[in-house]
This record gives C-alpha cells, structure tokens and sequence, in this order.
C-alpha cells in the first residue's frame, strides 16, 4: 500500500523593503538655501512666484519661518510659501495634507491661495471644510512664457514708469485691480500705495502715460511682478478703456517682453483666466505660449 506523504511546510524567507521615510515639514532655515534655490530651478516658471523669497532667504531671517519645505529623509520634495499668500509648489504624496494641518494649528492668515493648479486645488481640498468661504476659486488659469523676440513690434511709447506720474499712475493701478478683483485695493490700507510706489522706485513698473483730452493719463501699462530664477513675471497688464480695440495691448506687451528679456530676465511669464480669450488672444499674438496651469483661490 503506497502512502502519500505531504511535504512539510517551510517558512519563506522574503526580503523587506525598509519603509519609505515619514515625509515632515520643516522651516527653511533647517536647509540650506542653495538647495531650496536649486530645487525651485527645476520648475522656475513654477517656482516663480516664490523664488523671490527662496532668493531673499540670507537676507531676511525670518522668510525661514515663512518658507516651509516638505522634507523625506533628508531630501527635500515641496515647498509652501506662507506669508500674506500661500503658495504651494510641487507638494508630493501626503503634502497638501501636512501643510493643510500646519496652516490651521498655526492660524495663519492669508488673502489668496495661488500657484500651480495641482499643488493649490490639491491643498484647498484640505483646507475648504472648516475655513472662510472664498470670494473666488479660479481653477484654471494658463501659464505662458516667451523666450524669443515678440513677433509684435515693441510700442515705443511704452517705457519705465516715471516718479512724476505716480498719481496717475497709481489711480490706473486701481483701476485694474478693482475691475480684476471686484474692490479698490485702497480699502484695506496703504500697502497698495507703497507697493505701486516700490516698482516705481526699482524700475520694474512700464507705462504709456499721455497728455490727452481727458488730462494726463495712463493708457498702457504693466508690471514686473517677480524677477527671480531668471525669470520676469508680469502682473498688472491693463489697457485704459478709452483706448481699447485699437492694437495697443499687443504692441504694449511686446515693449515690456523686450524690455524685460535685455535688462531684467531671459524668460518673460505670465498667467491669466482661461476665461479671458482677449487677452490670451493679445499674448499668443505676442508670441507666448503654455507651459503650464495656475489656479488662485481669492479671500
């Protein structure tokens, strides 16, 4: 009679992989700044908005506590920006969750959530239940960016602003706020003042100002917003309505790219509402195009 023995049943050795290192948020001032530089480089389009205050780091100690970096094993993976704004940027896995936590145990205050869409939608999804309503979600905003030479001839009128136009240049300033924003940015202050006042003074404000039948007035302008990571930023692009219609939009943008590009930075950027076609229309015209999506979450 044969017997049919089993086989015993011997444990199998498998080799473990070591967890993956608990991802942590950490001050700026626990890295080294070169590295944090280094990291925005790898996106500086992206990293644009916060690159100032990565650049700024040696000079104001206490960016570090404004800069917080997401760091795994000594390596770092994101960065957020916490200041008046917040501005997330290539948050990993689990990121928007720590910041989220950070940004409530720490009750900071803000006026807007902005930078690229995954990184703000990602992190709002974890802030939106239990925080202030906000004014706007603006989901979808194109990133553009143009390195050659405008395809639109440079308006020669368009030039760096003058201290002498400040006042009026500062009521087209809140002109374009009020009717990008919905309120006078006046309202809460003089910061706006100062800040008009500040990109003046640093040569980062471009302006047509004529002498018109209506007075003297701003008919063109824009801004540098951010210079950093060797890139220019433009904010504030506004065409007087008076003077709509007439090409002036195009022929203005390209004076502040070419500008920009001999004085100030290689690469020109900027990011608008998709909903905006005109003005995509005016920059593509230009010669920018996409490289990316941005998103702001207006309080």
């Amino acid at each position: 009679m044969r017997h049919n023995r089993s086989m015993p049943s011997w444990p199998r050795h498998t080799r473990s992989t070591p967890p993956a290192p608990a991802l942590e948020v950490q001050d700026a001032r626990s890295l080294r700044a070169t590295d944090i530089r280094a990291f925005c480089l790898q996106a500086p389009v992206e990293a644009a908005l916060l690159g100032e205050h990565v650049e700024a780091l040696g000079r104001y100690a206490f960016y570090g506590d404004q800069l917080w970096c997401l760091v795994s094993g000594g390596r770092l993976e994101g960065l957020c920006w916490t200041g008046g704004n917040v501005v997330p940027y290539r948050l990993p896995p689990g990121g928007a969750e720590l910041i989220a936590e950070r940004l409530r145990s720490r009750r900071r205050r803000y006026s807007s959530i902005v930078g690229p869409a995954q990184d703000v939608l990602g992190l709002w999804s974890h802030l939106e239940q239990g925080a202030p309503a906000p004014r706007e979600v603006r989901a979808d905003q194109p990133s553009l960016t143009i390195t050659g030479t405008p395809l639109v001839e440079p308006n020669p009128l368009v030039r760096l602003s003058d201290r002498a136009d400040l006042d009026v240049l500062l009521r087209a300033c809140v002109a374009m706020f009020t009717e990008e924003v919905g309120y006078s940015p006046l309202d809460s202050g003089s910061g706006y003042e100062r800040r008009v006042r500040a990109l003046v003074e640093s040569g980062r404000s471009l302006s047509w100002v004529a002498d018109t039948d209506h007075g003297r007035e701003v008919i063109f302008k824009a801004e540098l917003g951010t210079v950093a990571l060797g890139v220019t930023q433009v904010q504030g692009v506004w065409v007087n309505p008076r003077y709509r219609g007439r090409g002036y939009a195009a022929a203005g943008m390209a004076a502040v790219v070419a500008y920009a590009q001999q004085h100030v930075a290689p690469v020109v950027s900027l990011y608008v509402n998709a909903y905006n076609t005109a003005a995509l229309a005016v920059y593509r015209k230009v010669g920018f195009h996409q490289v990316g999506t941005f998103a702001t979450i207006l309080f």
